[in-house]
């Protein structure tokens, strides 16, 4: 089949996906939204709840609740495939995914950053089906280094909270000097037992979204430095 009769997915819709029946996620709304009224908290904090959702990837869901909450600050590997897959993309790239499924489309479910790459937390299945949404989506080729982490993968995930200096736990023997290393962070933290998790055709709409937006974005020099990208937060006043 030559390129000329080769069929195409079409591009994402105009109107963004229909949010799921229970689902648990925000709406985006930065710190300088200015909307009355609205119930703004950090939701990079894990719940009680999120973190038995989290532990329920595991085997032994219970033992892992209980190493976590022993050391709270510590990083964690987790299997995917079953609770949930991850999309990983380049953090910027990811924040742009994240604008537009706040902003234009349903929400998101839970959202981590970690060496330079945003993870979505999305539905089991899409990590199968993603890619080849992609590789037939038009816009699929301006989509940066897509991940897939599906059964057989694992992933780092934050702690459940930060440090007292924001950071993991320092080594156990003082005598042992840290070497620098990335830091895990939730950008979105789960909170609840069941979150609402983005599927393939979501995670697709995003993607196509964000890469029209980087292609359509001009070019700024500014010679102020930009915000602290980990300062936004979210309005969850709006949660479904």
């Amino acid at each position: 089949m030559d390129n000329g009769t080769r069929l195409r997915a079409r591009t994402a819709p105009a109107t963004p996906p229909p949010a799921a029946s229970g689902a648990s996620t925000a709406s985006a709304a930065s710190t300088a939204s200015g909307v009355p009224g609205a119930s703004v908290r950090d939701v990079r904090e894990v719940t009680a709840e999120g973190a038995a959702w989290l532990a329920s990837a595991e085997t032994y869901p219970r033992s892992a609740l209980a190493h976590w909450r022993a050391r709270p600050t510590s990083p964690a590997v987790l299997p995917c495939g079953t609770a949930f897959d991850v999309v990983s993309v380049p953090s910027v790239f990811g924040r742009r995914m994240l604008d537009r499924l706040w902003e234009d489309g349903p929400g998101s479910g839970p959202v981590a950053d970690h060496r330079g790459r945003t993870l979505f937390f999305a539905a089991p299945g899409t990590a199968s089906r993603l890619p080849s949404l992609l590789e037939w989506e038009e816009w699929g080729p301006a989509v940066p280094c897509v991940l897939c982490h599906g059964p057989g993968d694992a992933i780092t995930v934050p702690p459940l909270r930060a440090g007292a200096d924001g950071t993991p736990d320092a080594p156990e023997d003082p005598g042992v000097e840290a070497a620098p290393r990335p830091t895990p962070r939730w950008l979105v933290a789960p909170d609840t037992r069941h979150p609402w998790l983005p599927g393939p055709e979501v995670m697709l709409w995003a993607c196509v979204r964000a890469a029209r937006a980087a292609a359509s974005s001009a070019v700024r020099i500014s010679i102020f430095p930009g915000g602290d990208q980990g300062a936004k937060v979210y309005d969850v006043s709006r949660r479904r």
